[in-house]
């Protein structure tokens, strides 16, 4: 039974995830805000109660006795833990049993089949290493593409669950790559939630650009789906909502592409507009940015700030990711300037001038910035570049690399000359085993590229040397 907490988010049109994120998610808010820890640890309890996975519930009751010690909820259901043991402990041995049985008679899609319901109960009940071990075991009973899609869609949600961000880019590339598999129906209709994956495995190892690119090309069947319809299999609610798509799709993008590929590739992508409906401050957000509005734009952000640290996903990455677009806006807005006043800054972006001067001190600190600060006139000026001098510097280093080249040419050939060159087997070719090896040295295949000589050691070659 659904607690009452999701079912009136159900009633009121909310998204509303599944699985065992929805635990994950609650049990996240419940241990990082203040204002909404009780009623989240609350539901965490009564949904993992709803579930096979006892590690959940043991962490969920734990969470919430750290919190409310008093709280009935707080206290261990022996009972039901008990309870639940026998049943899957029954329900393992029953399946292992059957899938026994298949072997023995060879049947293929019998087999396939158990490994199958093998893998969806390991997950169920939060073995996620033997549920990712038996569905891999899988794929040498696939007859048929639909098969190879539907195995490797579930050691795609196995793996996000397990933080496996590699091993979850890799499966999906697996379907993406596949031979006979695109433009497979069965692929064609996980599509968006193979882009999807990709993307959030991208956030999560920090490509934030890569993951941008993959959110804002996801296919908007998605976003059209029946969030609440649990059999809509286009919806994608076990790992992200659209929602989630378009947050996590548009801080990429500001936080990783320029004001020209927001306009094009963000804002006039059409996909990602259906997603962008779902979050409007979020279209707001990049319009604003695109248009120079940096101070509007960082204020909307700033005021969705506390709810995107609830995020189970985005958490981790959020300060990062509001650097980057801060950081970003700065750069930008310095380009027009040679010297910009702190006070002018600080009100451009609706701060202070310590805070202001400290943000500025870190981004040249890490390079962000080419700039310098000067604290007695309170300014920051632009670095100087002498176009000229660079062109010189660079000359200079070409010519020294064009002399050490034809210094071990002229080595080179000398060694030939003298017959000092050391040559390899017969049948192999002349391997160069030392100082006189042939070898080829800065590009340099014989004497004759050099000189002109008619072959190595001839009269010509050497008169011409000596």
């Amino acid at each position: 039974m659904e607690p009452a907490y999701f079912t009136k988010a159900r009633q009121a049109d909310r998204v509303v995830v599944d699985g065992r994120t929805r635990v994950d998610r609650l049990l996240l808010i419940g241990t990082t805000s203040t204002y909404l820890y009780l009623e989240a640890l609350k539901a965490a309890v009564a949904e993992a109660k709803c579930g096979r996975d006892i590690g959940q519930y043991e962490r969920a009751v734990s969470a919430l006795r750290e919190i409310v010690p008093n709280d009935p909820d707080a206290t261990m259901d022996n009972a039901w833990v008990d309870r639940v043991k026998k049943q899957v402990k029954s329900e393992t041995d029953k399946m292992e049993l059957e899938l026994k049985g298949y072997k023995n008679n060879l049947i293929k899609e019998s087999i396939r089949m158990g490994y199958d319901d093998l893998g969806s109960h390991y997950h169920r009940i939060g073995d996620l290493s033997k549920s990712n071990k038996a569905y891999a075991q899988i794929r040498e009973f696939c007859t048929t593409n639909t098969h190879v899609v539907i195995m490797s869609m579930h050691l795609v949600n196995v793996c996000i669950d397990q933080r496996s961000w590699f091993a979850a880019q890799n499966h999906v590339q697996r379907i993406r790559g596949g031979s006979g598999l695109q433009g497979y129906p069965e692929a064609e209709k996980n599509w968006a939630k193979l882009t999807a994956a990709h993307g959030l495995a991208s956030m999560a190892q920090a490509n934030y650009r890569d993951a941008a690119i993959e959110l804002i090309s996801t296919d908007p069947r998605m976003s059209q789906a029946k969030l609440d319809d649990p059999e809509d299999e286009e919806a994608y609610n076990e790992v992200l909502t659209p929602n989630d798509i378009a947050v996590y799709g548009g801080l990429c993008a500001m936080a990783s592409m320029s004001r020209e590929e927001l306009q094009k590739r963000v804002l006039e992508n059409t996909d990602f507009r259906n997603y962008l409906e779902l979050e409007p401050h979020i279209r707001r957000a990049i319009q604003c940015f695109v248009s120079a509005k940096y101070s509007q734009c960082l204020k909307i952000l700033d005021s969705y700030k506390a709810d995107y640290l609830l995020d189970i996903y985005l958490q981790p990455h959020l300060l990062q990711l509001y650097y980057e677009i801060r950081s970003k806006a700065i750069r930008q807005y310095f380009i027009p300037f040679s010297c910009v006043k702190l006070s002018a800054l600080a009100q451009a972006f609706n701060t202070d001038e310590p805070t202001i001067e400290k943000e500025l001190a870190q981004m040249i600190k890490r390079g962000d910035l080419q700039a310098r600060l000067d604290l007695v006139d309170r300014v920051l000026l632009a670095k100087k570049t002498d176009g000229r001098r660079e062109v010189h510097a660079d000359a200079l280093a070409a010519a020294k690399e064009y002399e050490r080249t034809l210094h071990q040419r002229f080595l080179r050939m000398g060694n030939i000359l003298a017959g000092l060159e050391v040559k390899g087997p017969k049948g192999q070719g002349s391997q160069g085993g030392g100082f006189g090896g042939s070898q080829e040295v800065g590009g340099f295949n014989g004497v004759g590229d050099l000189i002109g000589g008619e072959g190595r050691g001839g009269t010509r070659s050497g008169n011409a040397y000596r």
